[in-house]
C-alpha cells in the first residue's frame, strides 16, 4: 500500500471490543444527522415567533418541515442501544400521528388555536417533542452540553405544565422558544466537532449485534 493509499484509507480506533473503522458513509450520516437538527430547530423557532406574533393560524406549516427534519435526524442519529433508538423512532411516529389527526380534525388553519384552547391535545402531539427531548437527553448523556440538557428538560415542563393547566399559554410557549433556540445552538456547535465522536465507539455495536444473534439465531 502506497503513501496516498493510506491517507485515503478510513481512520481505524481502537474500541472497547476491538479495532473499528469511521468510514466515509458513517461521516456522511453524522453531517446529515447535524443538518437534520439544525432544519429542525429552525422549523420550531420559526413556527413559535410566527405564533407570537401574527398568531397560530398558519403555524401548522412548520410542523412540516419540523417532523421531517425530525425524523431523518432519528434515522442517522447513533444509538447503540437499538431498544432506545426504537422508542424515539415510535415516539416521532406517534406525534406524527397526532399531529395529522388534529389538522385533519380541525383543519389546517385552526389546528394550533384548537392546540391553544384544548391542551388535552398535547397527549397526541406530544411524543413528537418527546422524542427530541430523548435527542437532547443522548447529546448530554454523551457531550455534557448544556444546551442539550436544557432542551431535555425545557420541553416536557412546557408541555406538561400547560396539559395540567399550572402554565399559561405565554410561559408555555416562551419556554418552548428556549427550547427551539437551544436545539439551534446544539446542532451548530456541532458542525465544529470531529464526525467520530458522534459517531462513537463501533466495537460497542458489533458486541451488541452479535449478543442479540447469540440469543435470537
Amino acid at each position: 500500500m502506497t503513501k496516498a493509499d493510506l491517507q485515503k484509507a478510513d481512520p481505524q480506533f481502537e474500541g472497547v471490543y476491538g479495532v473499528y473503522t469511521i468510514t466515509e458513509q458513517d461521516r456522511r450520516e453524522v453531517h446529515r444527522y447535524r443538518i437534520a437538527l439544525l432544519v429542525s430547530g429552525v422549523a420550531l423557532s420559526a413556527g413559535l415567533l410566527q405564533w407570537w406574533q401574527f398568531g397560530g393560524e398558519l403555524v401548522w406549516i412548520w410542523v412540516l418541515p419540523l417532523a421531517a427534519a425530525l425524523g431523518l435526524a432519528l434515522r442517522w442519529i447513533h444509538i447503540y442501544l437499538r431498544p432506545l433508538h426504537q422508542a424515539l423512532q415510535l415516539f416521532w411516529l406517534l406525534g406524527c400521528l397526532g399531529w395529522g389527526v388534529l389538522i385533519s380534525l380541525n383543519g389546517p388553519a385552526a389546528a394550533l388555536p384548537t392546540l391553544q384552547r384544548h391542551p388535552l391535545w398535547i397527549l397526541a402531539i406530544g411524543p413528537l417533542f418527546a422524542a427530541m427531548a430523548g435527542i437532547g437527553f443522548k447529546e448530554f448523556f454523551c457531550f455534557r452540553r448544556p444546551e442539550a440538557i436544557g432542551l431535555t428538560l425545557l420541553l416536557p415542563i412546557a408541555l406538561l405544565g400547560r396539559l395540567s393547566n399550572l402554565l399559561p399559554l405565554e410561559i408555555t410557549l416562551a419556554l418552548l422558544t428556549t427550547a427551539a433556540l437551544l436545539l439551534m445552538i446544539l446542532a451548530i456547535r456541532k458542525f465544529g466537532m470531529d464526525p467520530a465522536a458522534d459517531i462513537g465507539d463501533k466495537s460497542v455495536f458489533a458486541y451488541l449485534e452479535a449478543q442479540r444473534n447469540i440469543v435470537t439465531p
